[in-house]
């Protein structure tokens, strides 16, 4: 008879970073009986929830020189995303992804990932990710396929992630992601799947903003609406909510400024606010040019 698995004593931890419950990742992260390498795992996870929140100095103080590679890496991230210096910091990873000792770590190469991805450096990024490895590189490859266009080959890389595991979390939100982008018949898909984790599990903002762009896509801005405020009452500068809100305002021909104020004020470089000011400047030209 064969041996039964042994239980993965971090699924409910990964289980809420992934969908967003960042604070209940950090709150029930005290997990009994865990291997180093377990430890180092649930540290990450730990530490990326307090970046999602916007506590990057915390995460810069608490991790050292001598911590693992997998939390240097992720102390890099918060470095990153902290603004201070991107330049360094883009320039440690480099040189961290180029040592023959640390370079093929999973969660160096899944930072490499994100922050080339929020460079807007997509061939850097998938240089670093597109090997795979781990279901968190797995769907990060589907999200930057996505972002140029190329569904066929997020499409590959789900297929890849059923075969490991259908059910798992990850595989239904990069199939959700996927049916998005593809639109069409594949947007109530979409929605059941957000629907099914909001029924199963509190709902975090990224569960109800999913839903919400959803009702959007499918014509249904007041629906949209609702969830998008219930999402607003859980994180008011939650870029894509208030983003959201700005495009059902102006469906459902209510001002949009109040939203818009808050996005620019919290999010300056949000595509968005870039795409807003740019096409006031043309206006004012024209009217100059009419004046």
């Amino acid at each position: 008879m064969a041996a039964a698995a042994a239980p993965d004593l971090l699924f409910n931890h990964r289980n809420n970073f992934y969908l967003g419950a960042y604070q209940a990742a950090i709150n029930n992260s005290d997990v009994p009986n865990l291997s180093s390498d377990d430890s180092i795992e649930r540290d990450s996870f730990v530490y990326r929830s307090y970046i999602a929140l916007g506590s990057h100095q915390l995460v810069i103080s608490e991790i050292d020189d001598s911590a693992p590679t997998a939390l240097q890496a992720v102390k890099l991230l918060a470095m990153y995303f902290s603004g201070a210096d991107k330049e360094s910091t883009i320039s440690s990873l480099k040189e961290w992804l180029g040592d023959p000792a640390i370079g093929s770590n999973p969660t160096l190469r899944l930072v490499a990932g994100t922050i080339f991805m929020h460079e807007q450096d997509y061939n850097e990024a998938l240089k670093h990710t597109n090997a795979g490895g781990t279901m968190e590189l797995h769907a990060l490859n589907v999200q930057i396929y996505l972002k140029i266009y190329r569904s066929d080959y997020a499409e590959k890389q789900l297929k890849i992630m059923q075969q490991i595991d259908e059910d798992h979390t990850l595989t239904q939100l990069a199939n959700a992601w996927i049916n998005l982008a593809v639109g069409g018949s594949k947007i109530n898909e979409a929605y059941l799947i957000f629907q099914d984790f909001s029924e199963r599990y509190p709902a975090t903002v990224l569960i109800l903003n999913g839903m919400a762009v959803c009702c959007m896509h499918m014509g249904n801005f007041e629906e949209a609406e609702t969830l998008l405020l219930d999402a607003l009452n859980k994180d008011t500068k939650d870029p894509e909510v208030l983003a959201n809100l700005v495009v059902c305002s102006l469906h459902l021909g209510k001002p949009p400024s109040r939203f818009l104020s808050q996005l620019k004020s919290a999010h300056p470089e949000h595509t968005l606010v870039k795409r807003t000011a740019a096409a006031e400047e043309t206006f004012d030209r024209a009217v100059q040019a009419f004046a």
